[in-house]
């Protein structure tokens, strides 16, 4: 039976720097190989899955030779993990999508926008409620891009530039991506380490508050520099932007050591900082 080994090489810092070749190799196949279209125009970077292939090949070399995994092992590896990501992942993806597209069919889209834009008629807020408080519930119920992509299309909506909200976007998916959908994260981490989901999650956050407090603040600042603002005006709400910042990291602290982390941490935090930022 095999037995996985984090340390084989007995130095912490290039097993490390071992396990990190396939994360590497699907980056910069992702964002840096050079490739030609048809018309002989030279881009950087190729499609997604071509580079998740030779990230693939990357990884069955790393565990095979560098962890000594046997390859029957590395394959049944891959197939659980295609498998997760089809039936687990996908299907959530799936049905987030259903439920925006049946908002916009519906128009009931309109209403969500109407709803921000009462609260504040301030921009800089605005970026934060939507980003940030708006983005966290659906990073909780969804995650894998979708929050950048549906909060996004709010954002323009409301007349932000796409690539300023495309920022904007994906500055603030970092302070709830641990619990993104429904805790998958966690769940993985935990079934792959061992170690108790509540556990993790409560670890999680007790550090990711100070995260959740800084990034409102990281947003307002990006999107008046975008604008050609100064900084006086990017502190000119800080109160506002503390409230939503210090409301969610405290909902967020703690949601993520009760057992119903899963939902409770990003979208309840969420859903408390818009409500406490309107009433502000």
């Amino acid at each position: 039976m095999y037995h996985q080994t984090y340390n084989p090489t007995g130095n912490v810092a290039l097993s490390t720097l071992i396990a990190a070749i396939p994360i590497v190799t699907l980056l910069y196949f992702i964002a840096l190989h050079p490739h030609r279209d048809q018309n002989g125009v030279r881009h950087l970077g190729i499609s997604a899955p071509y580079a998740a292939f030779y990230g693939v090949i990357a990884a069955f070399l790393v565990v095979c030779v560098a962890f000594g995994m046997p390859f029957a092992s590395a394959a049944s590896a891959f197939v659980l993990g295609t498998l997760s990501g089809f039936l687990g992942i996908i299907w959530i993806v799936l049905a987030a999508m259903f439920l925006y597209t049946m908002t916009l069919l519906t128009g009931k889209f309109e209403i969500v926008k109407e709803s921000i834009v009462h609260i504040s008629f301030d921009r800089r807020l605005q970026a934060v409620l939507i980003a940030f408080s708006f983005g966290a519930i659906i990073e909780g119920t969804s995650g894998f891009g979708t929050p950048v992509a549906i909060a996004g299309a709010v954002m323009v909506g409301l007349g932000f530039r796409p690539f300023q909200s495309a920022v904007l976007n994906l500055l603030a998916n970092t302070a709830p991506v641990a619990w993104g959908a429904i805790g998958t994260p966690i769940v993985t981490l935990a079934a792959v380490s061992g170690l108790d989901q509540v556990t993790l999650s409560a670890m999680a956050g007790r550090q990711l508050p100070f995260v959740s407090i800084l990034v409102p603040f990281w947003l307002v600042a990006t999107f008046v520099k975008m604008e050609g603002g100064t900084w006086k005006q990017a502190f000119e709400v800080w109160p506002a932007t503390l409230v939503a910042g210090g409301s969610f990291a405290i909902m967020q602290w703690y949601a993520s050591g009760t057992n119903e982390f899963h939902l409770m941490t990003d979208v309840v935090s969420g859903v408390f900082s818009v409500v406490c930022t309107a009433l502000f």
